[in-house]
């Protein structure tokens, strides 16, 4: 496990097109989608295909109008989250550009690479909801304010110091425990922004921003449960990963910490607008973290079965149907069954 991943070779002749194994096995770099080695893969990338769109879609004009009229502390929530979501969707593509040279599955690859070009779309989107409300300084400070602000940093810290020990030492464990941080960073990082979109929406305020949000957190659900397969997968075929338990302990402390961390963010972000109960919120957040445990085969922490926030469900996208997600070899806790009724519908 702490021996260091080999990069992939970019063309093997001499290895099957289908892949021996996710990582650490022969394939010959040429990805053929009728002979793949875990065929759900070809339906995850169909979707990630239809799901595709662009800012420009969406008209920004009654948001650019409704701005100004927002109160000072909506508005600094307003730019506070877009620092925050700006930072985690810059950050991601060099992840998986990072993780995508040691993946022998070429599907698995195609996936990657395709989430990694979501993700960049996401970050535009960010530039694309400014440039239409407020000036170019503006525009600056919020992205300025990504990498400057010590309540953002703090609020990543838990997820890229994850990848940073990846990219530093790339092995089979590192890998798992950064894939561990994607499920947190697409899972739950991202979610008491969302809320705060939504709430604006239902208000009738900025309900271009929010069409945009809704486009994200659709392309999330789906980032979030490729990389949750990724992670089974790789258990899976690696089960002495997960022996003893101490990963799956390592998964709890996790998705702990990060729930934590989201709480504490939303006490600071979210203060004091009208419309958020930031008890409501912190319910909300642990339901979602509950829905990340589930989604590996593991047991709640919290004591929150239902979504206290039944509102936003308006807002998110249509239920992932995840019936035939579950197409790894189950070896551990970690890959169990994942259901409709466990997995990350509803939220």
């Amino acid at each position: 496990m702490n021996k260091r991943l080999q990069r992939v070779k970019l063309l093997q002749p001499t290895n099957p097109n289908k892949a021996t194994l996710i990582v650490g096995g022969l394939a010959s770099g040429i990805l053929n989608w009728d002979d793949i080695k875990y065929a759900q893969t070809h339906d995850d990338y169909k979707k990630l295909l239809a799901n595709r769109w662009t800012p420009f879609e969406v008209n920004m004009t009654d948001d650019a109008k409704k701005y100004p009229t927002l109160g000072r502390r909506t508005q600094d929530a307003f730019e506070n989250i877009i620092s925050l979501l700006a930072s985690l969707d810059s950050i991601q593509p060099n992840l998986l550009g990072a993780i995508a040279p040691y993946i022998t599955d070429t599907s698995f690859k195609a996936l990657i690479s395709t989430i990694a070009a979501d993700e960049v779309v996401h970050n535009y989107s960010y530039s694309y909801v400014l440039s239409s409300i407020v000036n170019k300084s503006k525009q600056d400070k919020v992205f300025e304010n990504a990498r400057m602000n010590p309540k953002i940093l703090k609020r990543n810290k838990v997820v890229f110091d994850l990848y940073d020990e990846f990219v530093a030492n790339p092995t089979i464990l590192n890998l798992v425990r950064a894939l561990v941080g994607v499920v947190v960073l697409e899972g739950i990082n991202f979610y008491s922004g969302f809320a705060f979109f939504y709430n604006l929406a239902r208000n009738k305020l900025m309900t271009g921003t929010a069409v945009m949000i809704e486009y994200i957190q659709r392309d999330e659900k789906s980032h979030l449960k490729i990389g949750g397969q990724l992670l089974r997968g790789i258990l899976a075929e690696n089960p002495e990963i997960d022996k003893d338990g101490s990963f799956s302990d390592f998964v709890y402390e996790t998705i702990q910490k990060a729930v934590e961390e989201e709480i504490e963010w939303s006490r600071y972000a979210l203060r004091d607008i009208e419309g958020i109960d930031l008890e409501e919120m912190e319910e909300y957040i642990q339901y979602i973290g509950n829905k990340r445990l589930n989604m590996l085969g593991l047991e709640h922490i919290y004591d929150v079965d239902d979504n206290p926030m039944p509102w936003i469900k308006a807002y998110s996208d249509e239920e992932i149907n995840l019936t035939h997600t579950d197409f790894f070899e189950q070896k551990s806790r970690l890959y169990a069954k994942t259901t409709d009724t466990n997995g990350f519908d509803d939220l």
